[in-house]
């Protein structure tokens, strides 16, 4: 039986429904275990205003956690002719319970719907998010610690420039991942606000308590203003799209130098042989296949954020159907992204270093500069004229390195400052409130 919260009786043209329908029904099953929390925020409250009884507020919300068992074992349908899945749900409640599942709707629009469902889907994928960036950092700062009296070269214009070291390297990374936690946090505040109440985007009738169903969904706070609330749709999606590009664009930098690291004509490091592939007719390659898709991968994720401004940025306030669209270029790119962060974080893991690089009198110039800061620092020289004496010596084949390196200050090779990084993470790690969250999910759950 097809079953739309809007149905009034009327036939509806296939070809049109096929279009405006979409890839709705297939996104949809992503959100099935969102919905259904969000009803049971929603009917508890309907109770406590007195638009449901007592005995069918048991019967729907133990109907509920059945429904929320069957989407946790991957075994929730939309049925063929129904929409979506809040009419999916209501229709199974409504086959169970009769007509108390026909009042679960009260008060409450599939605009706003769709924007709590949104919202809980999107917080527990930050956090996976969040919880797969700490292990990457985890294993680059101890990679760095390891590897951190290892010289390499730094480049400038991918040029040899400056001593460089893998403590330094694997660090860069470490602390570039700390920004892009911060950028997650912010979007975990703006996503952990709730909607629930602003039905069609202009409030309701009925004497809804949406303080409520913020704290019994978790949120650590209202979307106050119901039009700014269906405003919001689109705003979240790109704000969280930002935070993920930006943990794309330092895996994907870090693929690239991996893929040059690891060629023959540097040297670097060796990838692990399970991460690279060879090929049908050169017997030798050991292709970095895996970190060239994690790099197209990623590269397709920093596109994400534009892709919803094209979708939402000349729209007026209210509710538009292009909204929809959003889902389906949203929703599957946090596990493209997950897998991205958790098979660099196996490969960094793994990697092998050459503790031998500086054996190679190609890169004897890039000591260059420690040369003249010797000359100012040891001998008093200006550096004017410190670097005007090296320069004539390199052109006349008298340079001479010296290749102890005796960096000091803060963040360089002497002095990574890993701690303080560390304490960076841990500090904006301990403001996401996801046990606040989690812990209201669950109480809906278990009837606490």
């Amino acid at each position: 039986m097809a079953q739309k919260l809007w149905d009034k009786g009327k036939p509806v043209d296939k070809d049109i429904e096929t279009f405006t329908v979409g890839l709705d029904r297939e996104m949809d099953l992503f959100l099935a275990q969102s919905d259904v929390l969000g009803s049971m925020a929603h009917i508890t409250m309907l109770e406590s205003v007195g638009l449901l009884e007592k005995e069918e507020l048991s019967l729907l919300l133990n109907e509920l956690r059945e429904i929320y068992n069957i989407a946790e074992k991957g075994e929730f349908i939309i049925e063929e002719g129904v929409e979506d899945v809040h009419s999916q749900i209501e229709l199974m409640l409504t086959r169970k319970v009769g007509d108390a599942g026909k009042k679960i709707h009260s008060g409450r629009s599939r605009n706003d719907q769709i924007l709590v469902d949104l919202k809980l889907y999107t917080r527990r994928r930050i956090y996976d998010i969040v919880q797969a960036t700490n292990r990457l950092f985890a294993v680059l700062i101890a990679q760095s610690e390891a590897y951190k009296n290892i010289l390499l070269p730094g480049y400038t214009h991918l040029q040899v420039a400056m001593p460089s070291s893998f403590g330094l390297w694997f660090g860069a990374y470490a602390e570039s991942l700390t920004d892009d936690i911060q950028l997650l946090l912010s979007a975990w505040k703006i996503c952990n606000r709730n909607p629930l109440g602003s039905a069609a985007g202009y409030g309701s009738s009925f004497p809804l308590n949406r303080q409520m169903t913020t704290d019994l969904l978790g949120f650590d706070g209202l979307n106050y203003n119901v039009v700014y609330a269906q405003m919001g749709r689109g705003k979240m999606e790109r704000s969280v799209a930002y935070a993920m590009a930006s943990v794309a664009g330092t895996i994907s930098k870090l693929a690239f130098d991996s893929c040059m690291y690891s060629s023959q004509n540097f040297g670097f490091i060796k990838l692990a042989d399970e991460y690279t592939t060879g090929s049908s007719i050169m017997p030798h390659k050991k292709n970095p296949d895996v970190f060239e898709l994690t790099r197209a991968k990623c590269n397709r994720i920093q596109s994400l954020p534009n892709d919803i401004l094209m979708i939402t940025n000349n729209l007026p306030s209210g509710y538009f159907r292009d909204l929809q669209l959003i889902k389906e270029i949203f929703l599957p790119a946090f596990d493209s992204l997950l897998d991205c962060i958790n098979m660099t974080t196996h490969m960094m893991n793994d990697v092998k270093v050459n503790e031998y690089i500086l054996d190679d009198n190609k890169y004897d110039l890039m000591f260059s500069v420690e040369e003249v800061n010797r000359l100012v620092f040891e001998e008093g020289m200006p550096f004017r004229d410190a670097y005007k004496k090296v320069g004539l010596d390199i052109e006349n084949g008298k340079f001479t390195p010296h290749k102890n390196i005796a960096h000091t200050h803060e963040g360089s090779i002497g002095n990574l400052c890993n701690k303080q990084i560390e304490q960076l993470m841990q500090q904006s790690l301990k403001e996401f409130s996801f046990e606040k969250t989690f812990t209201a999910e669950q109480n809906l759950l278990t009837g606490k």
